[in-house]
């Protein structure tokens, strides 16, 4: 589809004050987008407003220059929905918000029902595509379709919004993460760091390592990279180590059953399940391909621009990452790729690729890193997602205050 233009950055009448609603700040898409629109309302004179239950990365929050405001917007419960709505209403109301922005469901709920009740546009952002299992879940997913603008980071989940909810393309507004690049920067890590990270991993420094960035959630496949990697041990790969890195969201449930499955496939000298760090580029330097399972479609996965950002090739399911994410063939010619795509869910056609790559020599590889971090930086500039990010509060704040002015007269 062709979703609507984003407007420029237009000079607002007055500094915006942006109440910005995610559920947990906790790591993830959701976490790090809010934490990037903090820092570029901070810089560009407005006023961010982070309401969330909280989490690891609320220093971040206060960090980008935003106010952190706690609410249990994490919840699902319709009472504590309503109250999490009051709460918002006196919010938006104590510090004259001029945009309310959800990212995710539980807190556009809320969010949802407090600007309507106070006439504040708003906004929600897409991260990710939403299962929907039944009526129910669909409906429950349907209150992210009802943003005076409903922002999308990639063209597939702009699709996916258009076909499921009829979001019609003037509301559908496609705005891509940024990935910067200078922190990414593979020339800026240094070997003490890299090899900081391999001894917290337990590995020799000519140890391959397989990395997998991002929360512990069974959509996001780690059960089939698993099955993947014994197909490699049974071909007889050595020398080689697969590392989780990633947070446990899924109160333990899932991690459980991956590791069960560990076990149960003889793969525990090959796997690491390692957890957050504090130092992601050195964490991306460390590894030699960076791999997305993802079983549903999944926006733009940050792990694996940031990777890519960090000259790793990466192999990404056709659910995990659209074309516009990664160049891979069929869809560009070999001397193009930034990696390879598989189809979601297939552990031979995963181990099949990681071979591919393993087999590939150091210049092959290099090579196809230092494409990806050139497509990554022509493609997802922060410069250009402030630019369009800030024009969109700046025209529904504007087009609010032309409402409100009509009404007066």
């Amino acid at each position: 589809m062709v979703a609507a233009p984003v407007p420029s950055t237009a000079p607002s009448e007055k500094p915006l004050t942006v109440v910005l609603v995610v559920p947990t700040l906790d790591g993830g898409a959701a976490t790090a987008s809010v934490v990037g629109i903090a820092g570029i309302l901070r810089r560009s004179g407005h006023r961010p407003i982070v309401v969330s239950r909280g989490g690891r990365m609320e220093a971040d929050v206060v960090a980008a220059g935003a106010e952190f405001v706690r609410l249990d917007v994490w919840s699902w419960n319709p009472v504590v929905v309503l109250i999490n709505a009051a709460g918002l209403v006196k919010l938006i109301r104590r510090v004259s918000a001029d945009v309310v922005h959800a990212h995710g469901r539980s807190a556009a709920w809320s969010s949802y029902l407090a600007a309507r009740a106070t006439g504040v546009p708003f906004l929600t952002t897409w991260h990710k595509g939403f299962r929907e299992q039944n009526v129910l879940k669909r409906m429950y997913n349907g209150v992210m379709a009802r943003g005076e603008r409903v922002i999308a980071v990639s063209d597939q989940i702009a699709d996916l919004i258009s076909e499921r909810h009829g979001v019609p393309s003037d509301r559908i507004s496609v705005v891509p993460a940024g990935v910067d690049i200078a922190f990414f920067d593979p020339a800026a890590v240094s070997v003490d760091r890299i090899e900081a990270v391999r001894r917290a991993w337990g590995i020799r420094r000519e140890t391959r390592v397989i990395l997998v960035v991002g929360r512990m959630l069974r959509r996001k496949g780690h059960h089939v990279v698993i099955k993947a990697v014994r197909r490699l041990k049974d071909r007889g790969l050595k020398d080689f180590v697969c590392v989780f890195a990633g947070d446990d969201q899924d109160q333990h449930s899932y991690s459980g059953e991956v590791w069960d499955l560990v076990l149960a496939t003889e793969a525990t000298d090959v796997i690491r399940i390692a957890g957050p760090s504090e130092d992601l580029p050195a964490v991306y330097a460390a590894a030699t391909i960076a791999v997305s399972g993802a079983l549903q479609p999944e926006g733009l996965q940050r792990a694996i621009l940031e990777a890519q950002a960090m000259e790793r090739p990466v192999v990404v399911t056709d659910r995990g990452a659209s074309p516009e994410m990664v160049l891979a063939p069929p869809t560009v010619s070999e001397d193009r790729m930034t990696g390879l795509r598989v189809p979601a869910g297939d552990e031979a056609a995963l181990a099949n690729a990681l071979l591919r790559l393993f087999a590939a020599s150091d210049a092959e590889r290099q090579a196809i890193g230092a494409r990806g971090r050139a497509w990554v930086a022509a493609q997802f500039n922060p410069s250009a997602a402030s630019e369009q990010i800030l024009g969109l509060y700046a025209a529904v704040a504007g087009g609010a205050r032309l409402r409100r002015r009509a009404l007066i007269r």
